[in-house]
């Protein structure tokens, strides 16, 4: 699964894609982003939070742990859950879930479009 975020669209659409897939995750920015300076760093930064998806940190993206379920919801087939648990597990192991156990840590990919 990933988040997509779509700069090409405004305001940006924020998206869970792949939810079924609890084998990887990132952060997808699609579109022309000016760069991670300060100003491109700032329009994902703010999608993220107008979704109540998540938001950046250090240069990466902090997934909130609800609104992954959140937006998996209706979408995944049976089962979905406990494969959810066990990647959160999976993560947790390697430090990318917060100390609160709300966010989780994700990379971000830049596609054009």
């Amino acid at each position: 699964m990933y988040v997509a975020i779509d700069l090409r669209e405004f305001p940006p659409v924020v998206a869970l894609e792949e939810p079924d897939d609890c084998t990887r995750l990132h952060l997808a920015v699609v579109g022309t982003v000016p760069s991670l300076d300060a100003d491109g760093y700032r329009l994902v930064y703010a999608a993220l939070i107008d979704a109540a998806a998540g938001s950046l940190e250090d240069g990466h993206g902090r997934l909130a742990i609800d609104a992954l379920r959140r937006l998996a919801r209706g979408r995944v087939a049976d089962g979905w859950d406990d494969r959810f648990d066990a990647m959160l597990g999976d993560a947790r192991t390697r430090g990318w879930i917060d100390p609160d156990q709300t966010s989780l840590q994700a990379h971000l990919e830049y596609t054009g479009g």
